[in-house]
């Protein structure tokens, strides 16, 4: 089964060097163990558009969906046996990245 690690940051700032570095350890490890599907960082919320075509016609808006202290900064996609696999793997994510994460399942 699929599941989304979802990183949640509260300050203006990007991951350290030391961050990146245990991020990269823990990312080879989801390789080498066939966890990974896919991960990424994102960029700072400002950088955010928000469309919404659910009328008439497509608006657009600058900034993230919802104002917050708490954004997405990165996620990984990870496969796992079951959730207990993947809570285990999402705290080690979290303590490589120093950053919350929440963990849902793909339907």
């Amino acid at each position: 089964m699929q599941y989304l690690i979802s990183v949640i940051h509260d300050q203006a700032d990007l991951a350290t060097p030391d961050e990146h570095a245990a991020i990269d350890v823990f990312n080879d490890r989801l390789q080498a163990e066939g966890h990974w599907v896919f991960a990424g960082g994102l960029a700072l919320p400002d950088t955010a558009t928000v469309i919404d075509n659910r009328g008439g016609e497509a608006v657009f808006s600058d900034g993230p969906f919802a104002e917050s202290k708490e954004y997405l900064a990165g996620f990984w996609i990870i496969e796992a046996a079951d959730l207990d696999v993947a809570l285990k793997l999402a705290a080690e994510g979290s303590k490589a990245c120093n950053r919350k994460v929440e963990v849902r399942p793909f339907q």
